[in-house]
C-alpha cells in the first residue's frame, strides 16, 4: 500500500496521519534474539528456574508464610460454577468487604469456599502476567514441562469464560448483571488488557492459540459494548492497560476493531461530562473541583494533559498506550502529548534510580520536584511501566534520552524489586531506609526494610518476571535499513526485516565495564547500524568500520556501509565514578550527592558502613575507587570512597530545660572513614539494615 493510499484509508476513518511511518522502528521478535549477556542471562535464568515456579506456587496458595493469592482458586471456582450459574441466571450477590488501601477486598477466610471469589477485584491479572512471563521464557528456552503446566492452566482459565466471551471471575462468581458498572474501580478492562498481552505472547512463543482465541472473544465482547456508536457505552478504563493490550492484539491478528477500540479508550478519556460521575454521583459532592479524576488521568482529554499526575502505574500504562496509538495511526498531536508528559516525568518527577511515584498517598506522582527519599513509593510496577513507555517512544523517534531512562530504570529500580535469589520482592523502592522508622512511623509504614515473600496485591512480582524474561526486546529495534542498539546487552540476532538477513553478535561487559564488541553481517547492500551513546558517558572510543559513513544524531552514532561477513566493531564507554547533585528545587537532596557508575546508581548500607548512616559525609574531592565485592553470593563492582563520620560532642548540661536535646553550635568532631557503596539493586539482601542513596556532602 502506498503512503497516499494509506492516508486516504485512514482519512476515511477519521485518523489524521502526519508522522512518517516508514521512519518508525519495531522491536525484534524474541525468536530473532538469543540473549547471551552474562548479567541479563543470569537474571533470566533466575526467573526461569526460580521465580516462575515460585510464583506458580504463590498463585495456587502453596507458599508457606506468604499472603494468599486466591488467583487460581477463583478461576477454578468460576470454571466449576460457570454452567450452573449461567443457566440459573443467579443475580449478583454482594460480598462482605473490608477496606484496605484504595481497593475493596472480600474477607479472606482460612478455608475458602469452593464457589466464592476471594482477593482483590483484579486478582485475575496475576495469572495473565505469569503466563506472559512463561511465554517469554519458552521463547528463549524451550521447556516441555513448563509448557505442559502452562497449557493445563490455560485450560482451567478458558473453562471460566462465558459463552458471550466475557471473562472476569469476580463477576462470573458474583453475577453478571453488574458488569462494567464500576469501570473506575473494578478493573475488568485492566484484567482484559493483561489477558490480551499474555495470550498474544503465549501464541507468539508457542504457536498455540487457545488462550488467544479466548482473549479475542473477550475483546470482541468489549468492542460490541464500548464505542462512539449510538447505544454503546461511553466509558473507559479506570486503570489503564487495555489500550496497550488492544494494540498488541491488533498487531498480532490484523483485526482493526481492536486498534479502533484502543484508540477510542484513549480519545474518550477525560471528556466532559465525566463518565465516572455517572457511576459515582455521590463523589461529586466530595470532589467539587473542576479537575476530578487526576488519580485516574481522566481529569482532562489526554492531548490537553501537560503534567504527569495521579497513580504512577496507571499513568505510564496510559502513556504507553497513547504512544502505541500515535504510532499506528500517525497521530502527531497524540505523539506531542506523549513528549510533553515524558518531559514532565523526566525533568521534574524522576528519581535517580529510575523510580517514579513520590507519594504513597494514591501510589502517585507528587508535585514537581517533590522527591522524598524515605517516604518514596517508587513502585516496581511503575518503573516497569516507564520502561514500556520508553521503548514505545524509541519506536517512534530514536532519541538516546528515552534509552537512557529505560536503562536507568531497568538496572536500578526494576531489579531492586526482586531479591538475588528470586524468592522475595519489594513493592516499594525507597532511597532511604531506617528499619525502626518502618515499624514505628505510620508515615513510612508502606516501606519495608526487607523484601516480602508475596503480596495480597501481587502486581509487582509477575510484572518483574515478564519484563526480565523479555528484556531482549528492549535492547534493539529495527526498520528496513537500520538496526538500533538501545541497550548494550550480549546477544545473537538473526533478523529478516526488509527482506534481507541481518546477523549481529554482541559481547558486552555492561553494567560492570563499558567494553562492547559487535560483529555484523548484512548482505551486499549498504546497511545502517545505529549505536546509542549513553548519556552518562562523556566520551567514547570506537574501532572498526572506518570506511563507513558516520553521523551522530539525537544521541545515536549512525554507521552506514556494506558490512563484510562478520565485520567487527569495538566500542569502549568509560564508566567513571560520578558524584551527582540534584536540581536545587529538589529540597530533600540539597547538600547531598548520589554516586553513580555507568548505568548503576549506588547506595550505602549499614552492613558495610555501620549504623546511623545520616552521620556520614562523603568527600567528593577525594579520589574514589572500585573493588570487586560479593553481596549475598552476587559478585558486583563496589565503590570505595573517602568520607567522615560525625561524632556528637559530649553532653555538656541542659539549658532552658531541654535536657541536652539542643545545645549551642560547636566545632564539628569527625573521624575519617572509608565508605563502601554497593549497587542499589542489591540492597536489602543481607538482612534488615539501614540504606541511603543520597549522602551528605563534606564541606
Amino acid at each position: 500500500m502506498t503512503r497516499r493510499e494509506q492516508d486516504e484509508r485512514d482519512s476515511k476513518k477519521g485518523w489524521q496521519r502526519s508522522m512518517r511511518q516508514e521512519e518508525f522502528s519495531r522491536p525484534l521478535s524474541l525468536k530473532e534474539i538469543k540473549v547471551t549477556d552474562a548479567f541479563w542471562k543470569k537474571e533470566m535464568e533466575l526467573v526461569r528456574k526460580e521465580v516462575i515456579p515460585y510464583q506458580w506456587d504463590a498463585l495456587n496458595d502453596r507458599v508457606e508464610g506468604a499472603a494468599p493469592s486466591y488467583c487460581m482458586h477463583n478461576f477454578r471456582a468460576a470454571g466449576k460454577l460457570n454452567r450452573e450459574r449461567r443457566e440459573a441466571g443467579e443475580n449478583f450477590r454482594e460480598p462482605v468487604y473490608t477496606y484496605r488501601g484504595f481497593e475493596m477486598l472480600p474477607e479472606d477466610p482460612a478455608h475458602p469456599e469452593e464457589d466464592q471469589f476471594y482477593g482483590f477485584v483484579f486478582q485475575d491479572n496475576d495469572f495473565y502476567k505469569w503466563i506472559e512471563a512463561v511465554a517469554y521464557s519458552l521463547a528463549q528456552h524451550p521447556d516441555p514441562q513448563l509448557e505442559r503446566t502452562a497449557d493445563e492452566a490455560i485450560d482451567l482459565v478458558c473453562a471460566a469464560q462465558q459463552e458471550d466471551g466475557y471473562l472476569d471471575t469476580y463477576y462470573i462468581l458474583n453475577g453478571k448483571d453488574k458488569i462494567f458498572t464500576n469501570l473506575r474501580d473494578h478493573h475488568e478492562l485492566y484484567c482484559m488488557g493483561h489477558l490480551l498481552e499474555g495470550a498474544t505472547a503465549y501464541y507468539q512463543a508457542t504457536g498455540k492459540d487457545k488462550l488467544l482465541r479466548a482473549a479475542c472473544r473477550f475483546a470482541d465482547f468489549a468492542a460490541e459494548y464500548f464505542g462512539e456508536e449510538e447505544g454503546k457505552c461511553k466509558g473507559y478504563p479506570g486503570h489503564e492497560i487495555a489500550e496497550m493490550g488492544l494494540v498488541r492484539l491488533y498487531e498480532a491478528t490484523g483485526d482493526e476493531k481492536y486498534l479502533k477500540l484502543g484508540r477510542y479508550f484513549v480519545d474518550q478519556r477525560g471528556k466532559r461530562p465525566y463518565y465516572f460521575d455517572g457511576e459515582h454521583p455521590g463523589d461529586i459532592r466530595n470532589q467539587p473541583e473542576d479537575m476530578r479524576y487526576e488519580y485516574h488521568q481522566a481529569h482532562l482529554p489526554v492531548r490537553e494533559q501537560d503534567e504527569a499526575v495521579g497513580h504512577a502505574v496507571r499513568a505510564v500504562y496510559l502513556y504507553s498506550g497513547m504512544a502505541d496509538v500515535a504510532r499506528l495511526t500517525g497521530d502527531e498531536s497524540l505523539h506531542a502529548a506523549c513528549e510533553t508528559l515524558w518531559n514532565s516525568v523526566v525533568n521534574k518527577k524522576l528519581y535517580i534510580t529510575g523510580g517514579i511515584g513520590g507519594t504513597h498517598i494514591g501510589e502517585a506522582f507528587s508535585f514537581a520536584y517533590d522527591l522524598p527519599n524515605d517516604t518514596a513509593y517508587a513502585e516496581t510496577c511503575a518503573a516497569i511501566g516507564l520502561v514500556f513507555w520508553a521503548r514505545r517512544m524509541l519506536e517512534i523517534r530514536p532519541d538516546s534520552g528515552y534509552a537512557d531512562v529505560m536503562e536507568r530504570a531497568l538496572y536500578n529500580c526494576v531489579l531492586s524489586g526482586m531479591a538475588l535469589d528470586g524468592k522475595s520482592f519489594f513493592y516499594v523502592n525507597p532511597l532511604e531506609v531506617v528499619p525502626q522508622a518502618c515499624r514505628q512511623d505510620q508515615r513510612k509504614s508502606h516501606v519495608r526494610p526487607v523484601r516480602q515473600k508475596w503480596f495480597s496485591c501481587a502486581c509487582c512480582p509477575p510484572n518483574l518476571a515478564r519484563i526480565v524474561s523479555s528484556v531482549g526486546a528492549y535492547a534493539f529495534t529495527c526498520r528496513e535499513d537500520t538496526l538500533f542498539v538501545h541497550l548494550y546487552m550480549g546477544s545473537e540476532i538473526v533478523s529478516h526485516a526488509g527482506g534481507r538477513e541481518v546477523r549481529l553478535c554482541m559481547e558486552s561487559g555492561f553494567p560492570w565495564n563499558g567494553n562492547v564488541r559487535i560483529r555484523l553481517s548484512a548482505g551486499k547492500e549498504p546497511y545502517t547500524l545505529a549505536l546509542r551513546i549513553p548519556g552518562w558517558c562523556g566520551s567514547y572510543e570506537i574501532k572498526g568500520a572506518e570506511d563507513g559513513r558516520r553521523e551522530t544524531r539525537d544521541g545515536y552514532l549512525y554507521i552506514t556501509k556494506v558490512w563484510e561477513e562478520g565485520e567487527c566493531l569495538e566500542l569502549h564507554f568509560p564508566m567513571e565514578i560520578q558524584f551527582l547533585q540534584a536540581d536545587s528545587r529538589v529540597r530533600e537532596d540539597v547538600g547531598r550527592v548520589a554516586v553513580t557508575r555507568g548505568p548503576l546508581t549506588y547506595c550505602l548500607e549499614e552492613a558495610d558502613n555501620g549504623a546511623d548512616l545520616h552521620m556520614l559525609t562523603i568527600d567528593c574531592g577525594a579520589k574514589a575507587g572500585e573493588e570487586t565485592f560479593t553481596v549475598a553470593g552476587e559478585q558486583v563492582t563496589a565503590i570505595r570512597a573517602e568520607g567522615y563520620r560525625e561524632e556528637m560532642p559530649e553532653k555538656t548540661g541542659a539549658r532552658a530545660g531541654c535536657g541536652g536535646l539542643y545545645r549551642p553550635v560547636s566545632e564539628r568532631r569527625k573521624a575519617p572513614v572509608r565508605l563502601r557503596l554497593v549497587p542499589y539493586y542489591v540492597w536489602g539482601n543481607r538482612g534488615e539494615n539501614e540504606m541511603t542513596v543520597w549522602i551528605r556532602r563534606e564541606g
